[in-house]
């Protein structure tokens, strides 16, 4: 069956992104769907091999300049492959799309050029994985002004405290720790971000046990215990951890809308197929019905809207020209109505949509996270409406 996201992606992206965008789709067609529903009944992770199968793709680096071994790609890309993979698995599709929005490009963006020379190459084969070391127990929304604190010692710091939900923890050869260094600085001006080696002396993971979201991603609770590091670990400049931690969530807001427009893509396309095969009431389907129409139809839309705000987006993106607030509306939007629809989805598919093999209990609970990931929904209100009221 033809996708109905593909239709709309064919006139928003030229032909050689749509030929990306359908060889990754592939990809998630052969390589991943036939095996997703064993993954969540033996509560398995990515496997190695799908890690390996995505890294051999090139997908680890996709926006990383070739002259680091990247593909040269753009932000377009990473959320053409959000779409990709996240029509059958938000969770799968993630794992390359936080190594990139959340690892590689930070160094991409704020490191030196010995850390881009060190680490990039790595990163871009999928041979390394940085995880973003940002969320905290005590510290979600107000991320801002980390617990997890870095003191200055001689020619050393010294990094102390714990961060959590951290993607890709387990893959994670290294952690970008932002670290309070300032606590009596401005606001924006107290921390500091550090590149911070998993194996280093007094660093400790353990996976976060009991989560019923994203089940095939690695989410870590990560521990630094008199964890010392050099001034040449600094990522970006010293007590500026906020502009990198700002500069890395835009981007990465727009891989979330992408994530919540790839389920919505998803049940889209489940519900209308359903709603002409389901016979009931005189033998006909429920497809007739003008209330299911109305769901469908509502899909439909939203899906075309969405994308076109998103490809919009990613190209003031890669101009350097997108705001954060219009990162943070097109995110807040995209997942508040995904969520919405899903639910009448599945109501009008009624008990089969419980079903892990039907699909769509899925991508209702991955859902939630891109409502409270890169920000929670609440907390971006909070930036949007800033210019309405000055």
């Amino acid at each position: 069956m033809a996708r109905r996201i593909d239709t709309y992606l064919a006139q928003l992206i030229d032909e050689d992104k749509l030929a990306f965008y359908e060889a990754v789709r592939d990809f998630g067609d052969s390589e991943i769907a036939p095996h997703l529903l064993q993954w969540e009944r033996d509560h398995q992770l990515v496997p190695d091999s799908c890690l390996k199968a995505m890294g051999d793709m090139g997908l680890f680096g996709l926006p990383i300049a070739e002259e680091y071994g990247g593909q040269g790609g753009d932000h377009t890309d990473l959320c053409l492959m959000g779409l990709a993979l996240g029509y059958h698995s938000q969770s799968v599709a993630i794992t390359p799309g936080a190594a990139i929005s959340l690892g590689a490009k930070p160094v991409q963006l704020c490191g030196t050029d010995e850390q881009k020379r060190a680490h990039l190459p790595a990163l871009a084969k999928g041979e390394r994985m940085f995880v973003f070391g940002l969320s905290e127990p005590g510290r979600g929304s107000d991320a801002a002004n980390p617990e997890v604190t870095a003191v200055k010692s001689g020619d050393r710091w010294v990094i102390n405290g714990e961060k959590c939900w951290s993607t890709n923890a387990r893959w994670a050869s290294h952690v970008i720790v932002h670290a309070l260094t300032a606590p009596d600085a401005p606001n924006g001006k107290r921390s500091t971000c550090f590149i911070v080696p998993m194996d280093q002396k007094g660093v400790f993971y353990q996976e976060m046990q009991g989560k019923k979201v994203w089940e095939q991603s690695s989410t870590g609770q990560i521990m630094f215990d008199n964890v010392e590091v050099g001034s040449d670990a600094i990522l970006g400049r010293e007590n500026d951890g906020f502009k990198v931690m700002v500069t890395t969530l835009n981007g990465g807001r727009l891989f979330i809308a992408a994530l919540a427009l790839s389920s919505l893509a998803f049940a889209l396309d489940k519900c209308r197929v359903y709603a002409e095969e389901r016979i009931q009431f005189d033998n006909k389907p429920i497809g007739r019905f003008q209330r299911v129409q109305d769901v469908i139809v509502d899909m439909d839309i939203a899906l075309e809207r969405g994308l076109t705000w998103l490809m919009h987006c990613c190209k003031l993106y890669n101009a350097d020209q997108l705001s954060r607030e219009s990162a943070a509306k097109v995110k807040v939007d995209c997942s508040r109505t995904t969520s919405e629809l899903i639910m009448l989805a599945m109501e009008i598919c009624g008990g089969v949509s419980c079903f892990d093999e039907f699909g769509l209990i899925r991508h209702h609970n991955d859902l939630f996270v891109t409502r409270v990931g890169e920000g929670s929904n609440f907390a971006l209100k909070d930036l949007i409406v800033r210019p309405l009221r000055k």
